[in-house]
């Protein structure tokens, strides 16, 4: 019996785990996928917790009822990859052989990272929203604030969702809106890039939305320390930003155990090829979604179009064929504008987001590199289409490779 396993039941191993258990004969593979716990967090989801939109129960199911029956799911941490042995040490002591390993353990936040950041203000007027916990935490702050100088600060590239943090920044805008007390709300955008998004064109629109909503942009900000007493951030070249609340998305890494397993970057990120998604580790091992080190975007829309293309280049890897398929590093995310209104880039390595429609060129019916409802009416959607579509590997009418239908240059 050969051996296939999955690290990580997150968005990337799920579709995986479900679209490899369709095709490959059960008394040839056994599948395993390991995880730490029971539960499976729909985390585009907690942007929308601290301003009361949706609850736990909206984005937490157990992993179970998304993997197809004769997958195994081992639920441990992992302690060490040997890929000399092929086989996996895992926490619990068991020892996982494998003839191929996929590898989707994700990323995660480590507020450790930097001076000051954890502390007695943590979760009281320092919080982030990355995390079941730190939104939930912010939710209940943010229901009895009252007002004062608020700073989202993105604190080092790459980031899950780099979107997310300026979906945030017009949220709270709308929130504040609503309460009442925007006027006493003075909201600022620290990021240590050149603009507010990493493609110039998308940085360039959503500047002007910073700016038309009456939000602060601070680029270049290489946060260095947290100075909690005088409450104030502290960049590395020691400019200084004060802050009454702070929304912190903290330094982004991989698993512990790749740091453990030698061969990760400074990040515990997995070097893999851009376009055959193959570890440059060895050549039976595959990586996937936010555990690599690829120049694409930590976000669902990648992990999705990563599986479609994986999935092709497994078999060509079983039957010792060169690996054909080739992503592009497509990826595209719906921006939450607030007030119910929504924007949609889609974009890939080579070219960067660009007006038009999206999906279906001249109808859409979502628009590109635009305000409208309907974006907005798509992102609320999509948490339906996740549970239901997207993590059971269906095949959706999106194409893995970015096309250039329906675009204007």
């Amino acid at each position: 019996m050969k051996k296939f396993v999955i690290l990580g039941a997150g968005t990337a191993g799920t579709i995986m785990a479900n679209k490899l258990a369709g095709v490959l004969p059960r008394d040839e593979w056994q599948i395993t996928i390991v995880d730490r716990d029971e539960t499976h967090h729909y985390q585009p989801g907690y942007l929308f917790i601290p301003f009361g939109i949706y609850s736990a129960r909206d984005i937490v199911k157990p992993r179970r009822d998304y993997l197809p029956r004769g997958v195994e799911l081992v639920l441990s941490a992992i302690d060490v990859i040997e890929p000399d042995q092929n086989r996996v040490r895992l926490a619990n002591g068991r020892m996982l052989g494998y003839d191929y390993l996929i590898i989707a353990t994700g990323a995660h936040p480590v507020p450790s990272q930097t001076e000051g950041l954890l502390g007695d203000d943590w979760q009281r007027n320092i919080y982030d929203f990355y995390t079941l916990e730190g939104a939930s935490a912010l939710a209940r702050h943010l229901k009895h604030w009252e007002g004062g100088k608020l700073i989202i600060n993105i604190v080092e590239m790459p980031i899950k969702c780099p979107v997310a943090p300026l979906e945030f920044a017009f949220l709270a805008d709308w929130w504040f809106t609503k309460q009442g007390i925007r006027n006493k709300v003075e909201i600022e955008y620290v990021t240590p890039l050149p603009g507010a998004f990493t493609k110039p064109k998308a940085a360039e629109l959503l500047g002007d939305f910073l700016g038309k909503k009456n939000i602060k942009l601070t680029t270049e900000y290489s946060t260095g320390s947290v100075d909690q007493e005088g409450k104030k951030i502290v960049s590395w070249d020691n400019r200084t930003v004060d802050y009454d609340l702070l929304i912190t998305i903290p330094t982004n890494m991989g698993d512990e155990s790749i740091e453990r397993s030698g061969f990760g970057d400074e990040l515990n990120f997995i070097p893999t090829d851009k376009h055959t998604l193959r570890s440059k580790v060895k050549d039976n091992i595959f990586v996937l979604g936010d555990a690599t080190d690829l120049p694409s975007s930590k976000a669902g829309s990648v992990a999705h179009f990563q599986s479609d293309i994986l999935f092709e280049n497994i078999f060509d890897a079983i039957d010792e064929r060169p690996l054909r398929a080739k992503y592009d590093g497509h990826a595209n995310c719906f921006i939450e504008s607030g007030f119910n209104k929504g924007l949609l880039i889609d974009f890939n390595y080579e070219t960067e987001p660009l007006p038009g429609k999206y999906p279906l060129p001249g109808v859409g019916p979502f628009s590109l590199l635009e305000e409208t409802k309907t974006n907005h009416y798509g992102k609320m959607m999509f948490r339906w289409a996740y549970w239901n579509l997207l993590l059971r590997g269906v095949e959706l009418p999106l194409e893995a490779e970015m096309s250039m239908a329906g675009k204007r240059r």
